[in-house]
């Protein structure tokens, strides 16, 4: 029985992102991951434009995961400070369950890709962090700004961290105590 199209896409961006979370990795080609698939590159070629468009399809899925948990808390969390460390921590937690895609959120996979992509990546820090600077005006913080852009901070070297150790150095790892050090 023939899958729809939709989830042959899904079938798709998973293996994507499985081989992204890879410990050791290479630049990932459609070849690698019409093999991958046991498919042709042009039956990849048939759900998805180009490759860029396949790491489009990841960008969304963070976005779309990232914020939804981030509205969640800023509706649930009504302390502004309790709501930043609640984000921070949310953000690590949803790096550690999805390796593959903190290649995406690093940079890693993009470099050279088409510069849209590290720009949307880009544009999503700016509003995590902004969703950060306002969860501590919530909480009444003359230095929401600056707090806000250290823990964003804090929160991409954590990513990197855990890419460039091969997923060994969790992002989470030690955040009960790192937190007393961190701007949130």
């Amino acid at each position: 029985m023939p899958r729809a199209k939709g989830e042959r896409k899904l079938e798709i961006l998973k293996a994507l992102a499985q081989m992204l979370g890879e410990p050791q990795w290479e630049k990932i080609t459609t070849a690698a991951l019409a093999k991958k698939l046991e498919v042709s590159e042009a039956a990849l070629y048939r759900h998805f434009a180009s490759k860029a468009q396949m790491y489009e399809g990841l960008i969304e899925f963070i976005e779309s995961s990232v914020f939804t948990l981030a509205n969640q808390i800023s509706q649930d969390e009504p302390d502004g400070r309790r709501q930043a460390d609640k984000l921070l921590e949310m953000l690590l937690a949803f790096a550690e369950k999805n390796p593959g895609m903190v290649r995406v959120m690093t940079g890693d996979a993009l470099v050279g890709e088409h510069a849209r992509l590290q720009a949307r990546m880009n544009q999503f820090y700016d509003r995590f962090e902004a969703t950060l600077k306002q969860a501590l005006r919530t909480a009444s913080d003359s230095d929401a700004a600056g707090r806000a852009a250290a823990t964003l901070r804090y929160a991409i070297g954590c990513l990197h961290q855990f890419g460039k150790s091969g997923f060994t150095k969790k992002p989470t790892e030690n955040l009960a105590v790192q937190r007393r050090y961190v701007a949130a």
